[in-house]
């Protein structure tokens, strides 16, 4: 099982950078930059591929409004080429909050745009003259959906690293789930519960993987959890609450009621109640209680919180489940202890 870690977006990321070199000697195996509405995540890509050299790097994730499928794709060809190969590009709908609000760009339609900008950005790398005939993207765009009849079927100048630079979706809802196992390298579900993930996403994964091109290589399902290997028991409470933090600002906050996608997921777990319970609070501002309302369960079962014996146990069952890549955030509170986290890790997940 490979170990990776998510980088902070916000602030202080060239000292992050400076400690990631520690994480690499430590055996982290991929980092993955998570991109809202704070610094793009490509700069900082870029200044990863330069600062490291074994660690492969991962967007988690761009979204696929805000840059057009030719630039996602341009864009992974050119991290894949300054990283000597070690970029994945991870790409996902995000949700109408951060695409409509900051964007400014209609949030429609996202399951046909990722299948559409699959298409596209694997004919940019095989460097094919780009023509594509989609229900949302024409290339070259012609007079009758809206061009001036000047565009050319062009290619990709340079010659990618990669003909196939692997693409990771970030998905939760069923049909995006089975459209990752259909389509692309490397799924990414976030607050994955080994417990409950064939109930959640057993289906899903069967439909898409029946569909699968048997080009595609076996799925790579990166969860994402946090990690803090600790016998003290004040410290595992610390660290649980901080996970139980940011569950319910998720499960409570991420979206009107009616309209939350990780809501959603933990009814799909079987919390429904105590997800609805942690809307209601979240939303009412009583954010403290509605913390307090996540069940223990929950935490304990998307995280990697405890001494070394249970944190074993709880990566098997990661693995049982089909979890290909822990990408975990450490949450030890010092860097020294993290690196160690890390190492340990690594170790118990061989």
């Amino acid at each position: 099982m490979r170990i990776g870690m998510p980088m902070a977006y916000s602030g202080g990321f060239a000292e992050t950078v400076g400690e990631l070199v520690d994480y690499e000697r430590a055996g982290l195996d991929i980092v993955f930059v998570p991109e809202a509405y704070s610094f793009d995540s490509v700069s900082q890509l870029g200044y990863l591929a330069a600062r490291t050299s074994t660690v492969a790097i991962a967007s988690g994730i761009l979204n696929i409004y805000s840059r057009t499928p030719s630039l996602l794709a341009m864009t992974a060809a050119g991290l894949d080429y300054v990283s000597g190969g070690r970029f994945s590009l991870g790409i996902g709908a995000s949700g109408p909050q951060v695409v409509e609000g900051f964007h400014g760009v209609p949030y429609d339609a996202p399951l046909a745009r990722t299948r559409e900008v699959a298409e596209i950005c694997r004919k940019v790398w095989r460097r094919e003259p780009l023509v594509h005939a989609g229900p949302r993207y024409h290339l070259p765009l012609g007079r009758e959906h809206g061009g001036s009849g000047a565009g050319k079927a062009l290619k990709l100048i340079n010659h990618p690293v990669r003909a196939r630079v692997p693409m990771v979706l970030a998905a939760l809802g069923p049909k995006n789930v089975a459209l990752a196992a259909e389509l692309f390298e490397g799924w990414e579900p976030i607050f994955y519960h080994p417990e409950g993930a064939r109930a959640a996403f057993g289906d899903a994964l069967a439909e898409g993987t029946a569909r699968r091109a048997a080009d595609l290589p076996p799925l790579d399902i990166v969860v994402d959890t946090q990690v803090a290997l600790t016998e003290n028991p004040d410290e595992r409470a610390a660290a649980e609450q901080q996970v139980r933090e940011h569950l319910a600002l998720y499960i409570g906050g991420m979206g009107a009621k009616g309209k939350n996608f990780y809501n959603d997921l933990a009814g799909r777990y079987g919390f429904e109640e105590a997800a609805a319970a942690i809307q209601r609070l979240f939303l009412d501002g009583r954010k403290a209680e509605a913390a307090a309302a996540v069940p223990d369960a929950l935490v304990r079962g998307v995280s990697l919180i405890g001494p070394p014996g249970w944190v074993k146990e709880r990566v098997a069952a990661f693995a049982e489940s089909g979890a290909t890549t822990l990408n975990a955030k450490p949450l030890a509170a010092t860097h020294e202890r993290r690196v160690r986290d890390v190492a340990t890790l690594k170790e118990l997940s061989a």
